[in-house]
């Protein structure tokens, strides 16, 4: 994928440089006669990546009250009340982590319904990230906990999968617990709480049983949701491709892909055959990144043999945050390095997971849509990317987010691209935030008081 060009002309002035400039005077002079701007925010000039729609080129995109409103090659800037130049940038939908922790508050020690997830504003928005998804995490014992402490306090969009047990991720006797997983129960939960549960979890069980995995079945069916899979340790009674050939379904999900714990590779280094027969079933794999289920000796070759993820994340927790993982832009930025296209990277980190959790309603731009947007760079340098071995791979680009909306609000913006020099605002200047675009100094909150909330 080559970077956006702007053509300089013999006096290095680029044509988007004077259109940029010619822009900000129309837009001062528009807004200096009040409220008649037709669209709140316009993104001009950037990148468009939407995989839905099958764009990958130069548009503008506007905003009118949190929604996309339109998607051209060019608008005229007159039109909007706020212009900001993404000229050399990429534009892509909000970016959608479907393997997070973040069920967190709890103090509970060792445990991802505790001490072991994180809070997910502080890792989100500065990565393009607009809707997390926590994975498994609480059960349909503790899922009312989960919600209060997190999901209504959060201004990231956060869903879940609900874990086949009862208790949830509490790790150690809990996640061991046969009699705990319940498929009757975390279907009806499934359904109860259908505005942000989007699935099933079943993960680490080390037992002989597929107990676990029939049970997620169970809940699935009932609710119409997908199960996703953390296939826990590689019994021989639980080969991985009996898992992928038989036990899930068309739109179960396979995480951890890269691993290597399981098998994914036969002993010749080929992609367990398994692998390919659940993709031709219709089985989702995701990356899952995590603190120790990502390794370079496993994804290069599977790579390059042609098995790709259909959707990138994290697994995001205190172990992985500062370890190999770091971020989404970071196992993105792998994947990269790895040989993947940068089209097919923002598709798995976008559109894909989307249709994954059947939330069709995000990972796209259409007319309409909820305009969660990333601003990304691809920047160019010596960089190094390391497994969960601690092994290294060279790089030459990596992907850094200038800035994230969320319901059409800048919620992130690295380099200030939103605002003006200091120096050149009126003496005495206060808050250059406006409610219409502007979540950071706009006076745009969580919940009642603080402007619009943001939409599940």
């Amino acid at each position: 994928m080559l970077q956006p060009k702007s053509i300089p002309n013999r006096d290095g002035v680029s044509r988007r440089q004077l259109l940029s400039g010619a822009a900000a005077f129309l837009v001062l002079s528009s807004n200096s006669k009040g409220q008649s701007a037709q669209y709140d925010l316009l993104l001009r000039g950037g990148h468009l990546i939407d995989a839905k729609n099958n764009i990958s080129g130069v548009r503008d995109v506007a905003v009118r009250e949190g929604r996309v409103a339109e998607v051209a090659a060019s608008i005229d800037p007159s039109r909007a009340h706020k212009v900001i130049d993404v000229a050399g940038l990429y534009v892509t939908p909000g970016i959608i982590d479907i393997h997070a922790h973040v069920f967190t508050g709890t103090n509970e020690r060792g445990s991802y319904a505790g001490d072991n997830s994180v809070y997910p504003d502080g890792f989100t928005f500065r990565v393009g990230v607009t809707t997390v998804v926590d994975c498994g995490g609480a059960g349909w014992r503790n899922f009312d906990t989960f919600r209060d402490y997190v999901i209504d306090r959060s201004r990231t969009r956060v869903l879940a999968f609900l874990n086949i047990v009862g208790h949830g991720m509490r790790g150690g006797v809990y996640e061991q617990d046969l009699s705990d997983m319940d498929g009757k129960l975390t279907g009806m939960a499934c359904m109860r709480y259908r505005d942000v549960v989007v699935g099933i979890k079943t993960a680490h069980y080390g037992g002989p049983e597929w107990y676990p995995v029939e049970q997620g079945v169970k809940a699935g069916e009932a609710a119409k949701m997908p199960v996703i899979v953390d296939f826990g340790s590689n019994r021989p009674e639980r080969p991985l491709a009996d898992l992928l050939r038989h036990k899930l379904r068309p739109g179960d999900i396979y995480t951890h892909m890269y691993s290597g714990l399981r098998g994914e590779l036969d002993p010749s280094g080929k992609v367990n055959p398994g692998m390919w027969d659940g993709r031709k079933r219709g089985v989702i794999f995701d990356v899952g990144h995590g603190g120790g289920s990502f390794s370079w000796r496993i994804a290069a070759p599977a790579v390059q043999q042609g098995f790709l993820p259909d959707s990138i994340s994290t697994d995001l927790h205190i172990g992985s945050m500062n370890a190999g993982m770091m971020d989404q832009l970071n196992v993105m930025s792998k994947m990269l390095t790895l040989g993947v296209k940068l089209d097919d990277v923002i598709r798995q980190s976008t559109w894909n997971p989307a249709r994954e959790i059947q939330r069709e309603d995000l990972g796209h731009l259409s007319v309409g849509a909820l305009a969660d947007m990333s601003v990304l760079q691809l920047a160019k340098g010596d960089f190094g990317f390391t497994d969960m071995h601690g092994a290294r791979l060279k790089g030459s680009q990596k992907l850094i987010c200038e800035m994230t909306f969320r319901d059409g609000r800048m919620v992130y913006d690295l380099n200030g691209r939103s605002r003006q020099d200091w120096d050149k605002l009126p003496a005495g200047y206060g808050s250059q935030g406006d409610p219409r675009w502007d979540g950071i100094l706009g006076g745009y909150r969580r919940g009642a008081g603080g402007g619009r909330r943001p939409q599940r």
